[in-house]
């Protein structure tokens, strides 16, 4: 353990070795993401994480400790993140920001690794694309709203990230079998028989 009192703090040199992912620095820190659950080398590839959300260890092992994964790009001690790890933690990231716009680069940014390969694990490991896996968690939601709210189709559509309307109802008849309205009126039409 490094006893040197700034060990831990983000200095504008260790932040200036992030943002230039500088190799020279990958064997005196590991850095985590507080806003992503995941630990790099300095000189990962991956895109610039927000300042405020960065921490600083001495070694992978401190960051796994506190709870850190290793991220899937850099691989920071020669640790591989398991591909069903990998997977929830893609999962998560959907389940938290499903209301935002969404593709595979932007999982793959956000998750440290490449979009084909985040293709196929995923796939492997659930059983379905990312993509529809972000379908399923956005109509989950809209059923949530549209049972427990009084927002417009629209507004509900918006709300959980699928702002074309036209677009919205149809990928939920799709997966539901009826339209949002319809859904909407049979758990009011339930709810009043209760």
């Amino acid at each position: 353990m490094n006893n040197n009192p700034d060990a831990m703090q983000l200095t504008d040199e260790r932040w200036q070795a992030i943002t230039h992912n500088d190799q020279s620095y990958d064997t005196i820190f590991i850095y985590a993401v507080t806003s992503t659950g995941i630990c790099c080398r300095p000189s990962c590839k991956s895109r610039d994480p927000k300042k405020e959300n960065v921490r600083i260890f001495n070694d992978v092992d401190e960051a796994i400790s506190a709870g850190f994964r290793p991220c899937k790009r850099c691989k920071p001690g020669g640790i591989r993140l398991p591909d069903e790890e990998w997977t929830a933690q893609i999962q998560e990231y959907i389940q938290t920001h499903y209301h935002e716009p969404l593709s595979l680069v932007i999982l793959a940014d956000m998750c440290h690794g490449s979009p084909y390969h985040l293709q196929r694990t995923f796939k492997r490991v659930s059983g379905v694309t990312p993509a529809e896996y972000i379908q399923q968690v956005r109509i989950s939601h809209a059923m949530r709203e549209l049972s427990t709210e009084s927002k417009s189709i629209a507004e509900v559509g918006f709300s959980v990230g699928l702002p074309n309307t036209p677009y919205f109802i149809t990928l939920f008849k799709n997966r539901t079998g009826q339209t949002p309205k319809q859904y909407q009126m049979e758990v009011q039409a339930n709810e009043e028989k209760h």
